[in-house]
This record gives C-alpha cells, sequence and structure tokens, in this order.
C-alpha cells in the first residue's frame, strides 16, 4: 500500500468554485440567497428559463419546458418567505426531471411514442419531495426511449447534444439531465440509473452523478425499466449539491415495496473530513480497458488520493468482467415483463385494427422503436421455456457471484475507485449501427446496479479530446456517506489540479521534468 501525508480540509468543494467561476449558482448559494430573501425564486426561475431559450434549442435537452408552473410555484414560495414561513433546503432552486418520472398533469412520455399525450394524475415520491424541499421544476428532459440507450440518440424525438460539443452525444440514458447541467441552464437534475444511466452521461459531460443503494431512494412514480436495478440519482455541478439533492430525495417510502427502511443519509457532514487513513483500492477491471487518457486520469486521481492520506492500492476483481453479459440478460428480461403494460387500451397511442390482438400489435409496431423491440425480444427470449436456465437463471448466478466478489473486495477497501466510461463522449451516430460497442459505454457502471451498490462519478481532468472524464467512486451498500467523502477529497484535487494548469500552462513546463514525467 502506498500513502500520503494528511491534508487539511478544505472549506468550498472545487468544483462549486468552478461553478460560481463560470457565472453559475450552485443549489447551496441559490437556496441560502432565496430563504435569506437576498434574491426572489421568481428571479430564479426566470434566469433559467431565459437560459433554456436560449441555449436549448441546440442542445435539445428538454422535451417540455414547464415554464407557467415553474413561475406560479416561484410566486407561491416567494409569498411563504414574505410570511416567515420555512421554504425548505432547495427554497427556489429550479430542477429538470428526466422525462421517466411521474409528474402530475405534466407529460411524462419516456421519449417514447407510445405514451405520447398521457400526463400522469400523481407525482412520483422523488417529485412531491422536491417540490415540499421548495425545488422548482422547470421541465422534463430528454432520455433514451424508456431510459434503454447509452447516448439519448434513441429518443423518438431525436438526440441531445453534448454541451461542450454538438457533434458528440452527452451520454445516456439520462442525457436530457446531463446535458442540461452541464450546460448551466439548471443547477440539479434528476436522472434514473438501471446500468448507469446516470452516472456515464454524467461524466461525459463533466457534472457530479451518482447512484445510491437499491432501495435508498424510492422508485414509486418511476417509469419502470428493470425492476431490480433501476435506482433514482441526482446529477449537479459539484458533489455538495448533489449530497444536498440526495438528503432531500431519499428515506422510505410506504408506496414502495422496495424502500429500506431507514431515514435518509446524511451525506453533508463529511464533505470536508477528508480521506486520512481511508483504504482505497484501484480496481483494475474499471482501468485497464479504458482509454488510456482516461485510465490516466484515474491513476491521477489515485495518486492525490494517496497524498491526501488515503491507503491506495490495486485490486482485482475479475468477476466484474461477467457484468456486461449478466446484465443483457438480466435487465430485457425484466423490461419484457415492465413493457407488457403498454398495449394501447389503458393510455397513450393506439392504433385502431380489426381485433384487440391486431390493435395490441400495430400499437406496440408503431409505438416501440427499434433499440425498445430489440431488448423486448432478447428479454422474451431469455425467459422462454427452453432458454430460461441456459440464460435468465445462469445470468441471475453470475450476478451472485459479482456480489460475494465485491463482498470480499470491501473487506480490505472502504471505497474502490476506477472509470465511469471507457471513452470521452463518442461522435454522434458513431455507434448507432453497432450495438455491442454501445453497450460497452456502461461497462464500468453496470457491476453496480448489479450489486445494487452505490456509486458515483466526479469530474477529474479532459481526455486528449479536450472533453470531460469521470472517475468512479464505488463503496459499500449502504456507505454513502463515506463515498461522499472521497467523492468531495477527489472533486477539490481535481480543482487544484485545474488550478495548476492555468499557472502552469503546457508552454511553460516544456523541457521540465514534471513534462518529462507526463
Amino acid at each position: 500500500m502506498t500513502r500520503g501525508g494528511p491534508t487539511g480540509a478544505a472549506g468550498a468543494t472545487g468544483a462549486a468554485g468552478a461553478a460560481r467561476a463560470e457565472g453559475v449558482q450552485s443549489a447551496l448559494s441559490i437556496a441560502g440567497t432565496v430563504r435569506r430573501g437576498e434574491r426572489t425564486a421568481v428571479s430564479v426561475v426566470e434566469a433559467a428559463l431565459a437560459a433554456i431559450a436560449a441555449r436549448d434549442p441546440g442542445l435539445h435537452a428538454f422535451l417540455h419546458v414547464a415554464a407557467d408552473e415553474a413561475r406560479a410555484a416561484a410566486e407561491a414560495l416567494d409569498e411563504a418567505v414574505r410570511a416567515g414561513n420555512a421554504p425548505g433546503p432547495l427554497a427556489g432552486v429550479p430542477v429538470a426531471l428526466k422525462d421517466n418520472l411521474c409528474t402530475r398533469g405534466m407529460p411524462t412520455t419516456c421519449a417514447s411514442r407510445i405514451l405520447e399525450g398521457w400526463r400522469p394524475p400523481y407525482d412520483a415520491t422523488v417529485v412531491t419531495r422536491l417540490r415540499d424541499a421548495g425545488a422548482i421544476v422547470v421541465g422534463k428532459t430528454n432520455l433514451d426511449e424508456f431510459a434503454m440507450g447509452s447516448s439519448t440518440e434513441n429518443s423518438c424525438v431525436g438526440p441531445t447534444r453534448h454541451p461542450m460539443d454538438p457533434s458528440r452525444v452527452p451520454g445516456g440514458s439520462s442525457g436530457g439531465s446531463a446535458a442540461a447541467v452541464g450546460a448551466g441552464l439548471v443547477p440539479l437534475g434528476l436522472g434514473s440509473d438501471t446500468g448507469g444511466s446516470v452516472r456515464q452521461p454524467a461524466a461525459l459531460c463533466g457534472v457530479v452523478g451518482m447512484k445510491p443503494t437499491y432501495g435508498v431512494v424510492s422508485r414509486y412514480g418511476l417509469v419502470a425499466f428493470a425492476s431490480s436495478l433501476d435506482q433514482i440519482g441526482p446529477i449537479a455541478r459539484s458533489v455538495a449539491d448533489a449530497a444536498l439533492l440526495l438528503e432531500v430525495i431519499a428515506g422510505n417510502d410506504p408506496l414502495d415495496s422496495t424502500s429500506l427502511d431507514r431515514p435518509a443519509p446524511q451525506v453533508s457532514r463529511s464533505l470536508d473530513a477528508g480521506v486520512d487513513g481511508l483504504r482505497v483500492g484501484v480496481c483494475d477491471e474499471l482501468v485497464d480497458d479504458t482509454a488510456p487518457d482516461v485510465s490516466r486520469c484515474v491513476r491521477e486521481a489515485a495518486e492525490d488520493l494517496a497524498k491526501a492520506g488515503a491507503f491506495v492500492e490495486e485490486v482485482s476483481v475479475p468477476e466484474i468482467r461477467f457484468g456486461l453479459s449478466a446484465y443483457y440478460l438480466i435487465a430485457p428480461a425484466e423490461a419484457s415483463s415492465n413493457l407488457a403494460r403498454y398495449d394501447g387500451v389503458r393510455y397513450g397511442l393506439r392504433v385502431d385494427a380489426a381485433d384487440v390482438a391486431a390493435m395490441n400489435t400495430a400499437t406496440r409496431t408503431a409505438g416501440f422503436g427499434p433499440e425498445v423491440k430489440r431488448r423486448i425480444m432478447l428479454g422474451t427470449y431469455a425467459l422462454s421455456a427452453g432458454y430460461y436456465d441456459a440464460y435468465y437463471g445462469k445470468a441471475q448466478r453470475a450476478r451472485t457471484l459479482l456480489i460475494q466478489a465485491f463482498d470480499r473486495a470491501y473487506r480490505r477497501f472502504d471505497v474502490l475507485l476506477g472509470a465511469t466510461a471507457p471513452t470521452t463522449a463518442f461522435k454522434i451516430g458513431e455507434r448507432v449501427a453497432d450495438p455491442l460497442a454501445m453497450y460497452m459505454s456502461d461497462v464500468c457502471t453496470i457491476p453496480s446496479n448489479l450489486s445494487g451498490h452505490p456509486a458515483m462519478t466526479v469530474p477529474f481532468g479532459s481526455g486528449d479530446d479536450g472533453l470531460p472524464v469521470g472517475v468512479q467512486v464505488l463503496a459499500p451498500a449502504l456507505e454513502e456517506e463515506r463515498m461522499f467523502q472521497v467523492a468531495a477529497a477527489l472533486e477539490r484535487a481535481a480543482a487544484a489540479r485545474a488550478g495548476a494548469a492555468l499557472e502552469h500552462p503546457p508552454a511553460a513546463r516544456a523541457g521540465t521534468g514534471e513534462d518529462a514525467r507526463r
């Protein structure tokens, strides 16, 4: 093991400082100014709506902008502040919701034709908790249809574009929320993470994203893709903002039978604790199979944690390599069951035909896109009588082996470290014709969904193309607080590296020992 000397706790986290430097206020700052009456929620919302109007036509992060509802909610919150009432920890903060979260009276389409025109009569639990905390929902964001994809190119209304390079994807399936936060249109977004759909787009867009332990956040009102894997998670511009959002949306919910009977984790209290004495395992399987510029960033992150006082050692968890194959049997199998409810009878699209069976077929043929149809067929095949044991049953056994392997690794280490995505953002259209290449985009994130453990991504440097790289922190079940503690340390280290690079640009380092080491 290697270990560096301890460092003092930093105050503000690095990415929060970066957000301020770019003129984007953090959620913590916005909520504080609104609570103190220094700024109105209406002015905050108007600024967000103006930013969306100016930038989103070229970005296509939003499927629906709830301008009138947002203004009304902001006016009500300002009135509460004037009356001396507590407006909540997210007072006046604009939030973008992935369009697979049910929102009362607002279009909820999952970016699929089959849900055209559907407006839920209820809110998802996370939406209710956001509103109770004073957050303002400004709209619903684009996604891969039914959250099935890694690039947000599978949307029935076209792709979202990367906030730094419109020729590239923002990742997926929560690409709309990640792009909206990455572009500074809103400080916070919510996505769903079934195989990495919060963390991978967050990494590609240069923001923070996290998947909680399965059951920590209620799934009530999340349109189901794969019920044993789905989790809702925050997307933010800083670790501190992500911590605040998690504390708002987490906690037991009697409406969700898989919700854990425990309060929301208090992750904010450890953000400045540092990593002195923590044990960090750099996972070979989450580094070796990535692009050289990505693996370089992970190695630099590990070095910085060691300098900050952590014990850092490489570790191999070979069962991680089972993850992709197991996932693409288990997730489609669950999807084939969950998506059977879209039949043209109760809600959404209906294509009339001579009889009910023909109507069902015509509706599903017209309503589902190619990737959703592919996964339904994969799942139905894996669950069929002749192949259940050979495919679905074997995938579940591989999942158990992966969970056991993680348990062994966490006896030695407090957290694991690796890449979030194997490459930086790729070109739009580059992988559409090659499903396996697309599926490989999630090879680093899928294992935590199969195990049910928490994981999060923190921006840490950039690739050779100048686009963001995310470093992933993985932790045992219910260890969100420890995970955020390490993530905050990484964020500070990334900010320090960025500051050093500004003070000593590459041209000034020519011929130096530092340059030679690089």
